[in-house]
């Protein structure tokens, strides 16, 4: 039996019986957790090099203490990644490159197919007051997530798709990324005022994340609730973030491998936007819309750099069908690319630290010279069960430029984003995807997906055996 089944019916056996335990105290101190474990199936596109199809399985265990008091609060936490059976294949020259996130481990942890550690997730401080706290240490933060909204069609917006489109723990992985530094918030009334100024810590795909990755950067966003007319609930922010990565590393990009080997200048980038959520009930039902956009400029090496992005969506939660609860949503993501690589401008909108899986649910592409056009419907049949399917229509920006993957730098030599060319194309592909997620009890959550994709042209010149991929897991999660 391979590890990842083993381990998945193993643990599923264990908490299938399990009751919502209650809290873990020491004294007023608070001991709680989790364990995760996911197994994954990958087949991804074919070159007939072999390595695309494979399974492995990640578990994620995080435990840790913390304490609540009037005036602070504190939370030392340990986050444990185990990855059996990694594919040894799964990783080939370029253009094919890693064959999805398993050859993404592997290559990240010395080519090794079985690795552990046990890393220091969070460890900070943070004083407080009514309205003001000041947080310094180790900490987890999502861009978009400074105050969630009251009002749940706003609230699963936020989350869902305005939360970490520019920087994310990277939470799909089984090791995560943190931030070490100081965060302030300040809220008054309907505002709050954040900021933000951190260096991020290695981890993603490497199980060892003690160490730091030196791109820093500082955060500063104005976030506002508000009442438009009678019934509609409105949510918006502007914010401001720059990211600086002086590593001597060689960038991905669309100029050819002699002139990005000869520019190991630093990365100095300025990224200002904001967004705008609606939520309007009315007899036919609640009617949501969504804006995001933002704007980049400064330097790529020896570069200048001028990019931008955009996203624009709206959905219907129909009255009728009450027991489903369904949820109709479309929308249009859009992310600039290059289309010039002797111009002397890098056009391609970069992503800074994000969590890309969130936008891409089978992530062999991110929000970089892309362009999606989606539809998706949701059932929530009770509180316990949601199912969601998804279709997208993926294709690049500009033909000049690359087809991006990768979610940001997660450790010291490695650039943390991929590039295949286009080759004069822009057709990337179909994605269909579904997805169930199960809350059995409040201490007990099960998670199933399935994603395949139809290559078009960009995929199809690459991967000439077989242009459509797929990947499916399954996910248990035990809090205690």
């Amino acid at each position: 039996m391979k590890p990842a089944l083993l381990v998945c019916l193993l643990l599923c056996g264990f908490v299938m019986s399990a009751q919502s335990p209650p809290p873990i105290k020491i004294g007023d101190v608070t001991f709680s957790g989790s364990i995760r474990e996911r197994g994954e199936a990958w087949d991804f596109f074919d070159a007939g090099t072999g390595g695309n199809a494979y399974g492995f399985s990640g578990t994620t265990i995080r435990f840790g203490f913390s304490q609540q008091k009037t005036s602070y609060d504190w939370n030392v936490e340990f986050l444990s990644p185990i990855l059996l059976g990694l594919p040894e294949q799964a990783v080939q020259p370029a253009p094919l490159g890693q064959l999805g996130l398993g050859g993404s481990y592997y290559a990240a942890n010395d080519k090794q197919q079985n690795v552990g550690f046990v890393n220091l997730k969070q460890a900070f401080i943070r004083f407080k007051s009514k309205q003001d706290s000041l947080r310094i240490g180790r900490f987890d933060f999502n861009d978009g997530t400074e105050v969630a909204p009251a009002d749940p069609t706003l609230a699963a917006l936020k989350s869902d798709r305005i939360s970490q489109r520019l920087i994310g723990v990277f939470g799909f992985s089984d090791v995560l990324r943190s931030f070490d530094g100081v965060q302030l918030s300040s809220n008054r009334g309907p505002w709050n005022i954040t900021a933000l100024g951190v260096i991020p810590t290695r981890g993603v795909f490497q199980v060892d994340a003690w160490g730091w990755v030196k791109t820093p950067f500082v955060y500063g966003a104005v976030t506002r609730q508000a009442n438009l007319g009678r019934k509609t609930k409105a949510d918006w922010r502007i914010f401001g973030l720059y990211y600086n990565d002086d590593r001597p590393i060689v960038k991905t990009d669309n100029r050819s491998t002699a002139l990005r080997a000869s520019d190991l200048g630093g990365i100095n980038l300025g990224t200002f936007g904001g967004h705008f959520l609606s939520a309007t009930p009315s007899e036919s039902g609640t009617y949501d819309f969504l804006a995001w956009g933002a704007a980049q400029f400064g330097t790529w090496g020896q570069l200048d750099h001028r990019a931008a992005a955009a996203s624009i969506e709206g959905g219907w939660q129909p009255t009728l069908w009450k027991p489903a609860r369904p949820w109709f949503r479309t929308g249009y993501d859009w992310t600039s690319g290059d289309a010039d690589a002797k111009d002397g401008t890098h056009g391609t909108f970069f992503s800074v630290l994000p969590t890309p899986r969130i936008y891409a649910r089978f992530p062999f592409f991110n929000a970089m010279n892309n362009r999606d056009i989606f539809g998706e419907i949701v059932f929530r049949p009770g509180p316990a069960v949601t199912t969601r399917t998804d279709i997208h229509s993926l294709w690049l920006s500009s033909s000049h430029d690359l087809w991006y993957s990768g979610g940001g730098a997660f450790q010291p030599w490695t650039f943390g984003y991929a590039g295949r060319p286009a080759n004069g194309s822009t057709s990337l592909a179909t994605l269909y995807d579904t997805s169930i997620d199960i809350k059995a009890t409040s201490a007990l959550n099960f998670g199933f997906y399935f994603g395949y994709a139809v290559g078009g042209d960009v995929i199809k010149k690459i991967f000439t055996t077989n242009a459509n991929g797929a990947l499916g897991f399954m996910e248990v999660t035990y809090k205690f």
